[in-house]
């Protein structure tokens, strides 16, 4: 009989792409899934918990996380892609992918981090383009944001053995993919000759939650199938 405590995670954007598979990951590897998204899903899986709210609205979130237990891991999968030329930048679209990339991040960490076992995990979704790729100024810039933010918390915590890092996909075979505002900056097919499925962003997201990677924090990982070469 396996008597020890089945851990807890919390994931953003649960109802679609990235996220989504990184919940049936989780799910089917035994672990309790808390999924926060928009949309509430109809009729969850045992062991998950569906909440509906906008994580951009950050006092309601911060109400929610308030309530909930302590989680073993947290990871911010929700994201949006803007992307526009300079001359053409629409800044509340940049206030927006501010604020959910990098602000909410902030918030999960900071309400949840106390609560959080030593031990514990915190995984955010970024991007491969965290360097730089025309049209895209500003998602990069959050996502660029995003590694320093990442590797501060990860020296911060360090000494609890909580390890913060970064899972920084390329084009990514998800329903974002084709989303209008991306249009004046089209995804490229990687070298490999197809696209970055979810399931391996997920089973990369899985291995940092493991005991095996505990030594690894700070860190961005990249999965481009070639692109950033």
């Amino acid at each position: 009989m396996n008597d020890t405590p089945q851990k807890h995670a919390l994931v953003t954007g649960c109802s679609s792409g990235i996220g989504e598979k990184i919940c049936q990951t989780l799910l089917a590897e035994g672990w309790k899934v808390t999924g926060l998204a928009r949309r509430e899903m109809l009729a969850p899986p045992p062991h998950f918990t569906s909440l509906s709210v906008d994580i951009t609205d950050t006092v309601k979130l911060s109400d929610i996380l308030e309530a909930l237990p302590p989680m073993d891991a947290v990871i911010h999968a929700a994201g949006i892609m803007k992307a526009a030329r300079l001359g053409t930048l629409d800044f509340q679209a940049s206030e927006m992918l501010w604020k959910l990339h990098i602000g909410v991040a902030e918030v999960l960490a900071d309400r949840l981090v106390n609560k959080m076992p030593d031990g514990g995990r915190i995984v955010l979704l970024g991007s491969r383009t965290s360097s730089g790729i025309a049209g895209r100024s500003q998602y990069v810039a959050t996502k660029s944001a995003m590694i320093g933010m990442a590797r501060s918390w990860a020296a911060e915590l360090a000494p609890r053995g909580i390890t913060v890092n970064i899972v920084a996909p390329g084009a990514t075979q998800t329903p974002m993919l084709d989303t209008p505002e991306r249009q004046s900056s089209p995804p490229k097919l990687p070298p490999i000759g197809r696209f970055i499925q979810p399931q391996e962003v997920a089973s990369l997201v899985s291995y940092l939650l493991s005991p095996s990677a505990a030594a690894i924090t700070g860190q961005q990982l990249v999965i481009c199938g070639g692109a950033s070469l």
